[in-house]
Protein backbone atom coordinates (compact mmCIF):
# COMPACT_ATOMS: atom_id res chain seq x y z
CA UNK A 1 0.00 0.00 0.00
CA UNK A 2 1.39 3.49 -0.76
CA UNK A 3 -0.49 6.72 -0.98
CA UNK A 4 -0.27 10.41 -0.67
CA UNK A 5 -2.94 13.22 0.45
CA UNK A 6 -3.39 16.09 1.85
CA UNK A 7 -3.28 16.51 5.61
CA UNK A 8 -6.17 18.68 6.13
CA UNK A 9 -8.56 15.97 4.42
CA UNK A 10 -7.49 13.53 6.45
CA UNK A 11 -7.70 14.85 9.52
CA UNK A 12 -10.70 15.83 9.04
CA UNK A 13 -11.84 12.43 8.21
CA UNK A 14 -9.62 11.08 11.30
CA UNK A 15 -11.70 13.04 13.57
CA UNK A 16 -14.87 11.69 12.28
CA UNK A 17 -14.24 7.79 12.76
CA UNK A 18 -11.67 7.56 16.00
CA UNK A 19 -13.90 8.81 18.09
CA UNK A 20 -16.21 5.71 18.57
CA UNK A 21 -12.60 3.79 18.92
CA UNK A 22 -12.02 2.90 22.99
CA UNK A 23 -9.16 3.67 25.02
CA UNK A 24 -9.27 0.66 26.37
CA UNK A 25 -10.21 -2.61 24.64
CA UNK A 26 -10.33 -5.99 25.22
CA UNK A 27 -9.14 -6.69 21.26
CA UNK A 28 -6.56 -5.00 20.25
CA UNK A 29 -7.61 -4.44 16.78
CA UNK A 30 -11.01 -2.56 18.14
CA UNK A 31 -7.96 0.02 18.84
CA UNK A 32 -7.35 -0.07 15.18
CA UNK A 33 -8.44 1.77 12.38
CA UNK A 34 -8.89 0.03 9.22
CA UNK A 35 -7.47 1.64 6.45
CA UNK A 36 -7.87 0.68 2.31
CA UNK A 37 -6.40 2.45 -0.56
CA UNK A 38 -7.98 2.14 -3.85
CA UNK A 39 -9.77 3.93 -6.65
CA UNK A 40 -8.21 7.46 -6.46
CA UNK A 41 -9.22 7.38 -2.36
CA UNK A 42 -8.10 6.49 1.01
CA UNK A 43 -11.19 4.38 2.87
CA UNK A 44 -11.09 4.20 6.86
CA UNK A 45 -13.34 2.48 8.78
CA UNK A 46 -13.61 2.20 12.63
CA UNK A 47 -16.01 0.54 15.25
CA UNK A 48 -16.48 -0.33 18.58
CA UNK A 49 -18.39 -3.53 17.60
CA UNK A 50 -21.83 -1.06 18.40
CA UNK A 51 -20.68 1.46 16.10
CA UNK A 52 -19.30 1.93 12.75
CA UNK A 53 -18.40 4.76 11.17
CA UNK A 54 -16.70 4.82 7.63
CA UNK A 55 -15.31 7.92 5.48
CA UNK A 56 -13.21 8.14 2.34
CA UNK A 57 -10.71 10.73 1.80
CA UNK A 58 -9.59 11.38 -1.98
CA UNK A 59 -5.81 10.23 -2.52
CA UNK A 60 -2.97 9.76 -4.80
CA UNK A 61 -2.58 5.74 -5.09
CA UNK A 62 0.79 4.41 -5.80
CA UNK A 63 0.04 0.89 -4.80
CA UNK A 64 -3.26 -0.26 -3.36
CA UNK A 65 -3.51 -2.28 0.08
CA UNK A 66 -5.12 -2.52 3.23
CA UNK A 67 -3.99 -2.51 6.49
CA UNK A 68 -4.76 -1.33 10.29
CA UNK A 69 -3.05 1.19 12.73
CA UNK A 70 -3.56 2.83 16.09
CA UNK A 71 -6.66 4.97 15.65
CA UNK A 72 -5.83 7.36 18.00
CA UNK A 73 -2.40 7.26 17.55
CA UNK A 74 -2.65 8.15 13.74
CA UNK A 75 -4.72 10.80 14.95
CA UNK A 76 -2.65 12.78 16.99
CA UNK A 77 0.21 12.25 14.56
CA UNK A 78 -1.77 13.84 11.63
CA UNK A 79 -2.95 16.74 14.23
CA UNK A 80 0.29 17.91 14.63
CA UNK A 81 1.71 17.99 11.36
CA UNK A 82 1.68 21.41 9.23
CA UNK A 83 -1.50 22.93 8.48
CA UNK A 84 -1.45 21.85 4.60
CA UNK A 85 1.14 19.54 4.53
CA UNK A 86 1.57 16.39 2.52
CA UNK A 87 1.10 12.87 4.27
CA UNK A 88 2.83 9.69 2.48
CA UNK A 89 1.65 6.70 3.46
CA UNK A 90 3.45 3.18 3.19
CA UNK A 91 3.14 -0.12 4.74
CA UNK A 92 6.54 -1.97 4.86
CA UNK A 93 6.41 -5.79 4.62
CA UNK A 94 2.57 -5.75 6.22
CA UNK A 95 3.93 -5.07 9.85
CA UNK A 96 4.51 -1.28 9.57
CA UNK A 97 3.13 1.60 8.22
CA UNK A 98 5.85 4.21 7.31
CA UNK A 99 3.87 8.07 7.53
CA UNK A 100 6.14 10.92 6.67
CA UNK A 101 5.11 14.34 5.87
CA UNK A 102 8.22 16.30 5.72
CA UNK A 103 11.04 15.78 7.96
CA UNK A 104 8.49 14.37 9.78
CA UNK A 105 8.97 10.09 9.88
CA UNK A 106 6.54 7.80 11.98
CA UNK A 107 6.81 3.99 12.11
CA UNK A 108 3.23 2.39 13.09
CA UNK A 109 2.32 -1.34 13.86
CA UNK A 110 -0.01 -2.39 11.93
CA UNK A 111 -2.31 -5.56 12.40
CA UNK A 112 -3.71 -7.74 10.01
CA UNK A 113 -7.03 -6.19 7.91
CA UNK A 114 -8.71 -10.13 8.07
CA UNK A 115 -9.30 -10.35 11.93
CA UNK A 116 -10.95 -6.48 11.61
CA UNK A 117 -14.65 -6.59 12.78
CA UNK A 118 -17.77 -5.82 10.16
CA UNK A 119 -20.76 -4.80 11.72
CA UNK A 120 -23.03 -6.32 9.21
CA UNK A 121 -26.04 -3.51 8.12
CA UNK A 122 -28.67 -6.00 7.31
CA UNK A 123 -31.85 -4.94 5.62
CA UNK A 124 -33.65 -1.20 6.35
CA UNK A 125 -37.13 -1.42 6.11
CA UNK A 126 -37.53 2.41 5.98
CA UNK A 127 -35.29 5.34 4.68
CA UNK A 128 -36.19 8.35 4.54
CA UNK A 129 -33.58 12.60 4.35
CA UNK A 130 -34.18 15.00 7.12
CA UNK A 131 -32.84 18.06 6.80
CA UNK A 132 -29.42 18.31 8.70
CA UNK A 133 -30.70 21.19 10.90
CA UNK A 134 -34.12 19.75 11.72
CA UNK A 135 -32.44 16.41 12.54
CA UNK A 136 -30.05 18.78 15.24
CA UNK A 137 -33.03 20.03 16.50
CA UNK A 138 -34.78 17.32 17.59
CA UNK A 139 -31.32 15.55 19.32
CA UNK A 140 -30.03 19.39 21.06
CA UNK A 141 -33.52 19.36 22.65
CA UNK A 142 -34.15 15.88 23.93
CA UNK A 143 -30.29 14.11 24.49
CA UNK A 144 -29.56 15.80 27.64
CA UNK A 145 -32.48 14.17 29.38
CA UNK A 146 -31.43 10.37 28.47
CA UNK A 147 -30.77 8.54 31.59
CA UNK A 148 -27.31 7.08 32.68
CA UNK A 149 -28.92 4.55 34.62
CA UNK A 150 -27.09 1.18 33.56
CA UNK A 151 -29.94 -0.73 35.07
CA UNK A 152 -32.96 0.93 32.99
CA UNK A 153 -31.25 0.36 29.94
CA UNK A 154 -34.05 0.84 27.32
CA UNK A 155 -33.90 4.70 28.61
CA UNK A 156 -30.12 5.19 28.01
CA UNK A 157 -30.88 6.52 24.45
CA UNK A 158 -33.73 8.41 22.52
CA UNK A 159 -36.66 7.09 21.70
CA UNK A 160 -37.62 7.99 17.72
CA UNK A 161 -40.87 7.48 15.75
CA UNK A 162 -43.44 8.32 13.12
CA UNK A 163 -46.73 9.65 14.43
CA UNK A 164 -50.09 10.64 13.12
CA UNK A 165 -51.47 13.23 14.44
CA UNK A 166 -54.80 13.88 12.14
CA UNK A 167 -53.63 14.66 8.74
CA UNK A 168 -50.11 15.40 9.62
CA UNK A 169 -47.24 12.48 9.86
CA UNK A 170 -44.82 13.47 12.97
CA UNK A 171 -41.24 12.54 13.49
CA UNK A 172 -40.82 12.90 17.20
CA UNK A 173 -37.64 12.08 19.60
CA UNK A 174 -38.63 11.67 23.54
CA UNK A 175 -35.91 11.20 26.26
CA UNK A 176 -35.93 10.46 29.93
CA UNK A 177 -34.20 9.66 33.04
CA UNK A 178 -37.50 8.97 35.24
CA UNK A 179 -36.80 13.00 36.43
CA UNK A 180 -37.56 14.70 33.38
CA UNK A 181 -38.89 14.18 30.10
CA UNK A 182 -37.82 16.27 26.61
CA UNK A 183 -40.24 15.65 24.09
CA UNK A 184 -39.02 17.31 20.06
CA UNK A 185 -41.17 16.49 16.59
CA UNK A 186 -40.88 17.96 13.69
CA UNK A 187 -42.49 16.98 10.41
CA UNK A 188 -42.13 13.61 9.38
CA UNK A 189 -39.98 13.20 6.35
CA UNK A 190 -41.23 11.29 3.38
CA UNK A 191 -40.49 7.34 3.72
CA UNK A 192 -40.24 7.66 7.62
CA UNK A 193 -44.69 6.73 7.90
CA UNK A 194 -45.04 3.53 9.88
CA UNK A 195 -41.29 3.04 10.83
CA UNK A 196 -40.57 1.39 13.96
CA UNK A 197 -40.44 2.85 17.36
CA UNK A 198 -36.64 2.44 17.73
CA UNK A 199 -34.28 3.78 20.82
CA UNK A 200 -30.65 5.47 19.68
CA UNK A 201 -28.03 4.68 22.02
CA UNK A 202 -26.12 7.85 24.31
CA UNK A 203 -23.33 7.06 22.50
CA UNK A 204 -24.72 7.06 18.62
CA UNK A 205 -26.62 10.28 19.54
CA UNK A 206 -23.28 12.08 20.59
CA UNK A 207 -21.67 10.55 17.61
CA UNK A 208 -24.37 11.93 15.01
CA UNK A 209 -24.40 15.43 17.03
CA UNK A 210 -21.29 15.90 16.45
CA UNK A 211 -21.60 15.28 12.46
CA UNK A 212 -24.46 17.26 12.31
CA UNK A 213 -22.35 20.16 13.68
CA UNK A 214 -22.46 22.83 11.04
CA UNK A 215 -23.44 20.81 8.64
CA UNK A 216 -25.71 21.49 5.74
CA UNK A 217 -27.71 19.28 3.54
CA UNK A 218 -29.58 16.54 4.06
CA UNK A 219 -28.89 13.33 6.27
CA UNK A 220 -30.81 9.94 4.66
CA UNK A 221 -31.49 8.00 7.28
CA UNK A 222 -32.22 3.95 7.03
CA UNK A 223 -33.73 2.50 10.03
CA UNK A 224 -33.97 -1.77 11.03
CA UNK A 225 -36.09 -3.23 13.70
CA UNK A 226 -32.11 -3.51 15.22
CA UNK A 227 -29.92 -1.06 13.85
CA UNK A 228 -29.95 2.59 12.09
CA UNK A 229 -27.44 4.11 9.48
CA UNK A 230 -26.84 7.86 9.56
CA UNK A 231 -25.51 9.20 5.60
CA UNK A 232 -24.04 12.86 5.64
CA UNK A 233 -21.80 13.52 2.91
CA UNK A 234 -19.08 10.72 2.55
CA UNK A 235 -19.26 9.91 6.32
CA UNK A 236 -21.52 6.67 7.22
CA UNK A 237 -22.10 5.45 10.70
CA UNK A 238 -24.11 2.71 11.60
CA UNK A 239 -24.95 1.42 14.97
CA UNK A 240 -26.63 -1.11 16.63
CA UNK A 241 -30.29 -0.04 18.53
CA UNK A 242 -30.82 -0.14 21.78
CA UNK A 243 -33.72 -3.39 22.45
CA UNK A 244 -36.23 -2.90 24.65
CA UNK A 245 -39.86 -1.22 25.12
CA UNK A 246 -39.74 2.65 25.56
CA UNK A 247 -41.97 3.33 28.85
CA UNK A 248 -45.69 5.37 27.71
CA UNK A 249 -44.21 8.76 27.91
CA UNK A 250 -48.27 9.94 26.87
CA UNK A 251 -49.00 8.55 30.24
CA UNK A 252 -46.89 10.90 32.43
CA UNK A 253 -47.29 14.15 29.62
CA UNK A 254 -49.81 16.51 32.05
CA UNK A 255 -52.89 16.96 30.74
CA UNK A 256 -54.65 18.87 33.36
CA UNK A 257 -52.41 21.04 34.66
CA UNK A 258 -54.44 24.32 34.66
CA UNK A 259 -52.19 26.46 36.82
CA UNK A 260 -50.24 28.49 34.49
CA UNK A 261 -46.94 30.71 34.92
CA UNK A 262 -44.89 32.63 32.66
CA UNK A 263 -42.30 33.95 33.66
CA UNK A 264 -38.80 35.81 31.47
CA UNK A 265 -36.63 33.07 30.61
CA UNK A 266 -33.25 35.15 30.86
CA UNK A 267 -34.11 36.16 34.69
CA UNK A 268 -35.53 33.12 35.80
CA UNK A 269 -32.52 31.03 34.51
CA UNK A 270 -29.98 33.87 36.60
CA UNK A 271 -32.38 33.19 39.67
CA UNK A 272 -32.34 29.75 40.21
CA UNK A 273 -28.74 29.28 39.35
CA UNK A 274 -27.57 32.27 42.20
CA UNK A 275 -29.73 30.94 44.70
CA UNK A 276 -29.20 27.36 44.62
CA UNK A 277 -25.38 27.79 44.88
CA UNK A 278 -25.99 27.07 48.61
CA UNK A 279 -28.02 24.27 48.09
CA UNK A 280 -27.14 21.23 49.34
CA UNK A 281 -26.34 18.02 46.79
CA UNK A 282 -27.18 15.92 49.74
CA UNK A 283 -30.94 17.62 49.82
CA UNK A 284 -30.95 16.95 46.02
CA UNK A 285 -30.11 20.62 45.07
CA UNK A 286 -33.51 21.48 45.71
CA UNK A 287 -35.63 25.28 45.19
CA UNK A 288 -38.52 26.23 45.90
CA UNK A 289 -40.68 28.16 43.86
CA UNK A 290 -43.64 30.28 45.76
CA UNK A 291 -46.46 32.36 43.48
CA UNK A 292 -48.07 34.90 45.14
CA UNK A 293 -49.93 37.69 43.48
CA UNK A 294 -47.91 38.08 40.40
CA UNK A 295 -44.72 37.22 42.35
CA UNK A 296 -41.80 34.50 42.11
CA UNK A 297 -39.83 34.01 44.89
CA UNK A 298 -37.45 31.17 44.74
CA UNK A 299 -35.57 30.00 47.75
CA UNK A 300 -33.30 27.40 49.22
CA UNK A 301 -32.98 26.20 52.45
CA UNK A 302 -29.55 24.73 53.35
CA UNK A 303 -29.02 23.25 57.54
CA UNK A 304 -24.95 23.72 56.95
CA UNK A 305 -24.95 26.83 54.84
CA UNK A 306 -27.74 29.21 55.02
CA UNK A 307 -30.93 30.38 53.33
CA UNK A 308 -31.28 32.18 50.00
CA UNK A 309 -33.95 33.57 47.95
CA UNK A 310 -35.07 35.92 45.11
CA UNK A 311 -38.06 37.69 44.02
CA UNK A 312 -39.29 38.08 40.10
CA UNK A 313 -42.25 39.02 38.66
CA UNK A 314 -44.59 36.73 36.84
CA UNK A 315 -47.71 35.87 34.95
CA UNK A 316 -50.21 34.10 37.55
CA UNK A 317 -53.78 33.84 37.89
CA UNK A 318 -54.45 31.79 40.79
CA UNK A 319 -53.50 33.44 44.79
CA UNK A 320 -50.95 31.35 45.53
CA UNK A 321 -48.99 28.16 45.22
CA UNK A 322 -45.98 26.64 46.09
CA UNK A 323 -43.52 23.42 44.65
CA UNK A 324 -39.66 22.25 44.92
CA UNK A 325 -37.89 21.19 42.08
CA UNK A 326 -33.92 19.55 41.27
CA UNK A 327 -32.25 23.22 40.11
CA UNK A 328 -29.98 21.62 37.93
CA UNK A 329 -33.02 19.56 36.20
CA UNK A 330 -34.83 23.13 36.29
CA UNK A 331 -31.70 24.81 34.33
CA UNK A 332 -31.30 22.11 31.85
CA UNK A 333 -35.07 22.52 30.76
CA UNK A 334 -34.88 26.63 30.98
CA UNK A 335 -31.81 26.31 28.52
CA UNK A 336 -33.88 24.16 25.80
CA UNK A 337 -36.49 27.52 26.01
CA UNK A 338 -36.38 29.57 23.27
CA UNK A 339 -39.16 32.07 23.60
CA UNK A 340 -38.39 34.98 25.59
CA UNK A 341 -40.94 33.74 28.10
CA UNK A 342 -41.07 30.38 29.65
CA UNK A 343 -44.18 28.96 30.08
CA UNK A 344 -45.13 26.57 33.63
CA UNK A 345 -48.11 24.80 33.83
CA UNK A 346 -48.84 23.45 37.39
CA UNK A 347 -51.34 21.04 39.18
CA UNK A 348 -50.55 20.51 42.56
CA UNK A 349 -47.15 20.36 44.33
CA UNK A 350 -46.86 16.39 44.30
CA UNK A 351 -47.69 16.51 40.33
CA UNK A 352 -45.47 16.55 37.24
CA UNK A 353 -45.31 20.18 35.81
CA UNK A 354 -44.92 20.80 32.27
CA UNK A 355 -42.47 23.36 30.95
CA UNK A 356 -42.86 25.10 26.99
CA UNK A 357 -42.30 27.88 25.35
CA UNK A 358 -44.57 30.89 24.85
CA UNK A 359 -46.62 30.52 21.81
CA UNK A 360 -46.67 27.32 19.28
CA UNK A 361 -43.74 25.42 19.93
CA UNK A 362 -42.30 21.58 18.81
CA UNK A 363 -40.86 21.13 22.34
CA UNK A 364 -42.40 20.23 25.39
CA UNK A 365 -40.46 19.26 29.06
CA UNK A 366 -42.13 17.36 31.70
CA UNK A 367 -39.80 17.61 35.15
CA UNK A 368 -40.96 15.88 38.30
CA UNK A 369 -41.30 17.89 41.62
CA UNK A 370 -39.58 17.66 45.03
CA UNK A 371 -40.43 17.87 48.77
CA UNK A 372 -39.35 20.56 49.94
Amino acid sequence: MKVTLERNHLLKSLGHVHRVVERRNTYPILANVLMKVADGRLDLRATDLDIEVTENVPAMVSTPGTTTVPAHTLYEIVRKLADGAEVRLETEGGEQMLLTSGRSRFHLACLSPDSFPDLKSGTFSHEFSIPAAALRELIERTQFAISNEETRYYLNGIYLHAIQQGSTSILRAVATDGHRMARAETDAPAGSAGMPGIIVPKKTVSEVQKLLDGADGDVKVEVSDTKIRFTLGGVVLLSKLIEGTFPDYDRVTPKNNDKQMNVDKSSFAVAVDRVSTIASERGGKAVKLSVKEGQLELSVTNPDHGTASEELAVEFEPESFEIGFNARYLLDIIGQIRSENAVFLFNDAGSPTLVKEDGDAKALYVLMPMRV
